[in-house]
Protein backbone atom coordinates (compact mmCIF):
# COMPACT_ATOMS: atom_id res chain seq x y z
CA UNK A 1 0.00 0.00 0.00
CA UNK A 2 1.20 3.57 -1.18
CA UNK A 3 1.46 6.39 1.85
CA UNK A 4 1.02 9.74 1.25
CA UNK A 5 2.18 11.23 4.88
CA UNK A 6 1.64 10.30 8.54
CA UNK A 7 -0.26 12.11 11.55
CA UNK A 8 1.84 13.21 14.21
CA UNK A 9 3.07 10.68 16.97
CA UNK A 10 2.68 8.10 14.13
CA UNK A 11 6.00 6.08 13.39
CA UNK A 12 6.87 6.59 10.13
CA UNK A 13 10.20 5.83 8.72
CA UNK A 14 13.26 3.28 10.18
CA UNK A 15 16.80 3.64 9.31
CA UNK A 16 19.54 1.23 9.58
CA UNK A 17 22.91 2.36 10.69
CA UNK A 18 25.64 -0.13 10.01
CA UNK A 19 29.23 -0.64 10.25
CA UNK A 20 29.37 -2.52 6.86
CA UNK A 21 26.96 -0.49 4.50
CA UNK A 22 28.21 -2.40 0.95
CA UNK A 23 27.43 -5.53 2.97
CA UNK A 24 24.02 -4.44 4.70
CA UNK A 25 22.71 -3.45 1.17
CA UNK A 26 23.52 -6.92 0.12
CA UNK A 27 21.85 -8.52 2.74
CA UNK A 28 18.91 -6.90 2.71
CA UNK A 29 18.52 -6.96 -1.38
CA UNK A 30 18.35 -10.72 -0.84
CA UNK A 31 16.67 -11.60 1.85
CA UNK A 32 13.46 -8.26 1.05
CA UNK A 33 14.38 -7.65 -2.61
CA UNK A 34 15.34 -4.09 -1.79
CA UNK A 35 17.23 -1.68 -4.06
CA UNK A 36 19.28 1.02 -2.81
CA UNK A 37 18.88 4.78 -3.71
CA UNK A 38 21.56 7.45 -2.10
CA UNK A 39 20.67 6.58 1.64
CA UNK A 40 17.27 4.53 1.28
CA UNK A 41 16.35 1.58 0.60
CA UNK A 42 13.50 1.15 -2.13
CA UNK A 43 10.97 -1.42 -3.11
CA UNK A 44 9.29 -0.84 -6.32
CA UNK A 45 10.93 2.45 -6.52
CA UNK A 46 9.38 3.87 -3.17
CA UNK A 47 11.01 4.18 -0.52
CA UNK A 48 10.85 1.77 2.45
CA UNK A 49 13.88 2.01 5.01
CA UNK A 50 17.24 4.47 5.36
CA UNK A 51 20.76 3.57 5.56
CA UNK A 52 23.56 5.27 7.37
CA UNK A 53 26.94 4.77 8.45
CA UNK A 54 27.26 3.90 12.37
CA UNK A 55 29.73 6.32 14.15
CA UNK A 56 30.11 7.33 18.15
CA UNK A 57 27.11 8.97 18.71
CA UNK A 58 25.08 6.35 16.39
CA UNK A 59 25.59 3.04 17.61
CA UNK A 60 24.36 0.50 15.07
CA UNK A 61 20.81 -0.99 14.45
CA UNK A 62 17.47 -0.45 13.46
CA UNK A 63 16.32 3.28 15.07
CA UNK A 64 12.61 3.69 14.42
CA UNK A 65 11.50 7.24 13.29
CA UNK A 66 8.10 9.11 14.79
CA UNK A 67 5.98 11.99 12.98
CA UNK A 68 5.69 15.63 14.58
CA UNK A 69 4.59 18.62 13.57
CA UNK A 70 6.89 20.55 15.94
CA UNK A 71 9.87 18.63 16.95
CA UNK A 72 11.03 21.80 19.83
CA UNK A 73 7.89 21.04 21.52
CA UNK A 74 8.12 17.24 21.10
CA UNK A 75 12.02 17.74 22.33
CA UNK A 76 9.60 19.85 25.70
CA UNK A 77 7.54 16.86 26.25
CA UNK A 78 10.19 14.42 25.91
CA UNK A 79 12.25 16.45 28.91
CA UNK A 80 9.34 16.63 30.57
CA UNK A 81 8.17 13.20 30.56
CA UNK A 82 11.80 12.51 31.71
CA UNK A 83 13.51 11.63 28.47
CA UNK A 84 16.68 12.94 26.58
CA UNK A 85 17.74 14.74 23.92
CA UNK A 86 20.80 12.33 22.82
CA UNK A 87 22.03 14.99 19.95
CA UNK A 88 21.39 18.13 18.22
CA UNK A 89 18.27 18.71 15.76
CA UNK A 90 19.57 17.83 12.22
CA UNK A 91 18.67 18.98 8.92
CA UNK A 92 18.50 16.43 6.33
CA UNK A 93 16.78 16.11 2.90
CA UNK A 94 13.37 15.77 3.05
CA UNK A 95 12.99 16.37 7.26
CA UNK A 96 14.36 17.80 10.28
CA UNK A 97 15.02 14.74 12.69
CA UNK A 98 16.29 14.46 16.70
CA UNK A 99 17.71 11.78 18.39
CA UNK A 100 16.08 10.84 22.08
CA UNK A 101 15.51 8.34 24.47
CA UNK A 102 12.50 7.53 26.63
CA UNK A 103 12.55 7.55 30.13
CA UNK A 104 13.66 4.14 30.13
CA UNK A 105 16.70 4.66 27.71
CA UNK A 106 15.23 3.38 24.19
CA UNK A 107 16.52 5.66 21.93
CA UNK A 108 14.35 6.61 18.58
CA UNK A 109 13.97 9.04 16.43
CA UNK A 110 11.84 12.39 15.91
CA UNK A 111 10.85 13.36 12.16
CA UNK A 112 9.14 16.45 11.15
CA UNK A 113 8.40 16.07 7.50
CA UNK A 114 10.15 18.74 4.96
CA UNK A 115 9.02 17.11 1.36
CA UNK A 116 10.03 13.72 2.67
CA UNK A 117 7.23 12.41 5.25
CA UNK A 118 8.47 8.33 5.54
CA UNK A 119 8.00 5.19 4.13
CA UNK A 120 5.92 5.41 0.96
CA UNK A 121 5.00 1.93 0.86
CA UNK A 122 3.78 -0.65 4.13
CA UNK A 123 1.56 -3.25 4.62
CA UNK A 124 2.90 -5.76 1.83
CA UNK A 125 5.68 -8.43 1.61
CA UNK A 126 8.82 -7.23 2.46
CA UNK A 127 7.98 -3.38 3.75
CA UNK A 128 7.68 -2.38 7.45
CA UNK A 129 4.93 -3.74 9.05
CA UNK A 130 5.36 -2.36 12.93
CA UNK A 131 8.05 -1.47 15.09
CA UNK A 132 8.01 -2.86 18.89
CA UNK A 133 9.13 -1.64 22.19
CA UNK A 134 10.85 -4.52 23.34
CA UNK A 135 10.95 -3.34 27.24
CA UNK A 136 11.34 -4.98 30.99
CA UNK A 137 9.61 -1.41 32.38
CA UNK A 138 6.11 -1.49 31.07
CA UNK A 139 4.96 1.07 33.49
CA UNK A 140 7.59 3.68 32.71
CA UNK A 141 7.04 2.90 28.85
CA UNK A 142 2.86 3.42 29.33
CA UNK A 143 3.43 6.57 31.27
CA UNK A 144 6.29 8.03 28.74
CA UNK A 145 3.96 7.29 25.63
CA UNK A 146 1.28 8.37 27.14
CA UNK A 147 2.22 11.74 28.20
CA UNK A 148 4.17 12.68 25.25
CA UNK A 149 2.57 11.21 22.20
CA UNK A 150 -1.00 10.54 23.70
CA UNK A 151 -0.55 6.78 23.30
CA UNK A 152 -2.35 3.87 25.51
CA UNK A 153 -1.87 0.35 25.56
CA UNK A 154 -3.95 -2.72 25.14
CA UNK A 155 -3.15 -6.48 25.47
CA UNK A 156 -6.20 -7.79 23.11
CA UNK A 157 -4.10 -10.19 21.29
CA UNK A 158 -1.81 -10.99 24.24
CA UNK A 159 1.41 -8.76 23.75
CA UNK A 160 0.83 -5.08 24.00
CA UNK A 161 -0.58 -2.79 21.44
CA UNK A 162 0.12 0.94 21.26
CA UNK A 163 -3.00 2.75 20.13
CA UNK A 164 -3.05 6.83 19.33
CA UNK A 165 -5.71 8.69 20.75
CA UNK A 166 -8.01 8.16 17.96
CA UNK A 167 -7.77 4.35 19.11
CA UNK A 168 -5.47 3.46 15.41
CA UNK A 169 -2.85 0.99 16.17
CA UNK A 170 0.68 2.08 15.51
CA UNK A 171 3.42 -0.20 17.22
CA UNK A 172 3.32 -3.36 19.38
CA UNK A 173 5.05 -3.87 22.84
CA UNK A 174 6.78 -6.73 24.18
CA UNK A 175 7.37 -7.39 27.63
CA UNK A 176 9.89 -8.88 29.79
CA UNK A 177 13.18 -8.50 28.03
CA UNK A 178 15.90 -7.32 29.57
CA UNK A 179 16.61 -3.50 28.93
CA UNK A 180 14.35 -2.24 26.18
CA UNK A 181 14.77 -0.98 22.69
CA UNK A 182 12.74 -0.29 19.56
CA UNK A 183 12.26 -3.13 17.07
CA UNK A 184 10.84 -2.79 13.47
CA UNK A 185 9.04 -6.25 12.39
CA UNK A 186 8.93 -6.49 8.49
CA UNK A 187 5.85 -8.34 6.90
CA UNK A 188 7.10 -11.46 4.59
CA UNK A 189 5.08 -14.09 2.84
CA UNK A 190 6.03 -16.90 4.89
CA UNK A 191 8.12 -16.99 7.96
CA UNK A 192 9.89 -20.26 7.62
CA UNK A 193 11.02 -19.61 4.01
CA UNK A 194 12.50 -15.94 5.49
CA UNK A 195 14.52 -17.53 8.09
CA UNK A 196 16.24 -20.15 6.33
CA UNK A 197 17.24 -17.40 3.60
CA UNK A 198 18.64 -15.21 6.62
CA UNK A 199 20.57 -17.30 7.88
CA UNK A 200 22.07 -18.77 4.80
CA UNK A 201 22.82 -14.60 3.81
CA UNK A 202 24.72 -15.03 7.77
CA UNK A 203 21.53 -13.73 9.95
CA UNK A 204 20.88 -15.82 13.03
CA UNK A 205 17.70 -16.52 15.08
CA UNK A 206 17.40 -14.42 18.39
CA UNK A 207 14.43 -16.03 19.17
CA UNK A 208 11.95 -18.84 18.37
CA UNK A 209 9.08 -18.41 16.23
CA UNK A 210 5.62 -17.63 17.81
CA UNK A 211 2.30 -16.58 17.25
CA UNK A 212 1.49 -13.34 18.07
CA UNK A 213 -2.07 -12.00 17.71
CA UNK A 214 -3.00 -13.19 13.98
CA UNK A 215 0.42 -13.61 13.15
CA UNK A 216 3.58 -15.76 12.95
CA UNK A 217 7.00 -13.75 14.62
CA UNK A 218 10.47 -14.76 15.04
CA UNK A 219 13.16 -11.66 16.05
CA UNK A 220 16.74 -12.13 13.79
CA UNK A 221 19.97 -10.36 13.99
CA UNK A 222 21.37 -9.60 10.78
CA UNK A 223 25.26 -10.25 10.20
CA UNK A 224 26.30 -6.85 11.20
CA UNK A 225 24.41 -7.30 15.00
CA UNK A 226 21.68 -5.24 13.97
CA UNK A 227 18.03 -6.96 15.63
CA UNK A 228 15.03 -7.36 13.79
CA UNK A 229 12.08 -9.57 13.00
CA UNK A 230 9.88 -10.52 10.78
CA UNK A 231 6.20 -11.53 10.78
CA UNK A 232 3.68 -13.36 8.13
CA UNK A 233 0.13 -14.01 8.46
CA UNK A 234 -0.81 -17.73 9.92
CA UNK A 235 -2.43 -20.05 7.27
CA UNK A 236 -5.91 -19.96 8.69
CA UNK A 237 -9.64 -19.83 7.80
CA UNK A 238 -11.06 -17.02 5.58
CA UNK A 239 -12.44 -14.68 8.11
CA UNK A 240 -9.06 -14.77 10.39
CA UNK A 241 -7.23 -14.16 7.46
CA UNK A 242 -9.57 -10.99 6.86
CA UNK A 243 -8.78 -9.84 10.01
CA UNK A 244 -5.52 -9.75 10.32
CA UNK A 245 -5.40 -7.66 7.36
CA UNK A 246 -7.61 -5.42 8.87
CA UNK A 247 -5.33 -4.72 11.60
CA UNK A 248 -2.37 -3.93 8.95
CA UNK A 249 -4.39 -2.07 7.20
CA UNK A 250 -5.52 0.02 9.57
CA UNK A 251 -1.92 0.69 10.98
CA UNK A 252 -1.00 1.73 7.47
CA UNK A 253 -4.14 4.09 6.91
CA UNK A 254 -4.01 5.71 10.18
CA UNK A 255 -1.46 8.71 8.19
CA UNK A 256 -3.80 9.58 5.74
Amino acid sequence: MRIRGFAPSTPCWVELTTSDPAGAVTFYAELFGWQIDGDRFLRDGCAVAGLGQSRPDRPQGWLTYLATADLEETLQKIQTAYGHRLARPQERPGARTALVADAAGAVLGLWQANGFAGAQLRGEPNTLAWPDLLTDDVRTATAFYGSVFGWSLTHEFGSGEWLTEAHDSVAGLIAGRYGTHWQPSFQVDDCQSAIERSCRLGARVAAAPVEMGLGSYVELVDPFGAPFAITAPVHRPVELAVAYNDIIGMELTYGG
